[in-house]
């Protein structure tokens, strides 16, 4: 999923449209230490709300300086440390994002919206199984969250737990048919496993869901490329790097869990001429 999508849906599940709630005023002693305790937590809460409405516009420097102050100002409650946490993952900041998920789960140990970041912080970490664990808790509370089944298929495909893998990607899309990355890594799957004519009907379905996607087209392409269909191979290739050039780059595809057998000839596939061609003029020309 795109990042930013991924974070408000965050957001969302932990239900932050209510986040602020009214302070009572106190007519008699206004200005009690009692009250300012009040009025600034509820600044903190209005801080972080803020934070959540930056990240909409992925102005992500500024959402994270008001999530710390928030979590200063409003330290006992959950969601400053949780869009906190949230943030440091945006900036690849681990060990900081899981340092604050803790304290919000601390806090809120029943929120299923914390296990899920968590999880998702520890498989960028590389610790699968500690991955598995928080997605699996948090799968507990709200079951049916097809992302967060998608990031554990994800987490037991780097366990090499194939079948699992295969088991969660299929309960995601049962819960949302529309699912296309879970369809996409299916096809990944059986790539590896020799099975070319799967992948490819994997991947079209994935295109049938969102015919933008273009990670499946070049899947899909490097795979015709691979049978011999080269003109079609190519010129699907090229349409699908012309949606998003990351796609050429092998380390990126590595990141999103192709496997050795389809990077192999990937890496074929990227160094024809024409594609490199398309390559050098995608690094000098704005999609």
């Amino acid at each position: 999923m795109p990042k930013r999508n991924w974070l408000l849906f965050l957001f969302a599940l932990t239900g932050f449209c209510p986040l602020i709630t009214p302070v009572m005023g106190q007519a008699l002693l206004p200005y009690t230490p009692q009250l300012n305790l009040e009025q600034l937590e509820q600044r903190g809460l209005e801080l972080a709300e803020d934070a959540v409405q930056l990240v909409r516009f992925q102005q992500y420097e500024l959402a994270l300086s008001r999530a710390k102050l928030a979590t200063q100002l409003a330290p006992t409650r959950y969601q400053p440390w949780f869009i906190l946490g949230t943030l440091y993952i945006q900036e690849q900041e681990l060990d900081q994002a899981i340092e604050a998920l803790r304290k919000a789960l601390s806090i809120a140990p029943e929120e299923a919206g914390i296990k899920f970041t968590l999880g998702n912080a520890y498989f960028q970490q590389g610790k699968y199984q500690a991955a598995v664990g928080e997605l699996e808790q948090g799968l507990v509370l709200k079951p049916d969250t097809p992302p967060a089944l998608f990031d554990l298929g994800n987490s037991y495909l780097k366990l090499r737990k194939i079948t699992d893998a295969i088991a969660v990607y299929k309960k995601a899309i049962a819960q949302d048919k529309n699912f296309w990355p879970a369809v996409n890594n299916i096809g990944l799957i059986k790539y590896e496993e020799g099975n070319t004519k799967s992948a490819i009907e994997e991947w079209q379905t994935a295109l049938t869901i969102d015919s933008e996607q273009a990670e499946p087209k070049l899947a899909m392409a490097v795979a015709l490329y691979a049978q011999g269909k080269i003109e079609e191979g190519l010129k699907l290739g090229e349409t699908a790097l012309k949606l998003d050039s990351r796609y050429g780059e092998l380390q990126f595809l590595e990141d999103n869990l192709w496997g050795t057998k389809l990077l192999e000839d990937t890496k074929i596939f990227l160094a024809t001429p024409r594609i490199r061609a398309l390559l050098k003029s995608l690094e000098t020309t704005p999609l």
